[in-house]
């Protein structure tokens, strides 16, 4: 299972518990308030460590990415035919800023990089 599908998970029994914390609030289960208590606290220490590993990832792969060779933005007729551009250019690695990466290198445009000149 990756990083993002375990995230997604922790997240959402982080909500169920949530929804129980509320019902046995109303019902005033003082034993069972303090259990899912205890569970949501082993859970948020659970979803911070995914999103460290998350961050340390992107991060590595961010690396990898800027120590390519070149790089450059994009004109919008090369983004229009991405396909072309991918066949012309061997290694050629395409990240938009809107994507987490793109966000990780602080991008403004959509830039390719490659290990040669394009």
């Amino acid at each position: 299972m990756s990083v993002k599908d375990e995230l997604q998970k922790a997240h959402n029994q982080l909500d169920k518990f949530r929804h129980k914390l509320t019902a046995a609030k109303r019902a005033e289960q003082l034993d069972v308030i303090a259990q899912i208590e205890r569970e949501m606290k082993k859970l948020t220490a659970k979803i911070n460590t995914l999103k460290s590993k998350q961050s340390k990832q992107l991060s590595a792969k961010g690396e990898t990415i800027t120590s390519m060779k070149f790089h450059r933005a994009l004109t919008k007729e090369e983004q229009a035919d991405m396909g072309k551009l991918k066949k012309s250019v061997k290694g050629l690695v395409v990240v938009h800023p809107m994507t987490a990466l793109g966000r990780e290198l602080g991008l403004e445009v959509a830039t390719g990089y490659a290990p040669k000149k394009f």
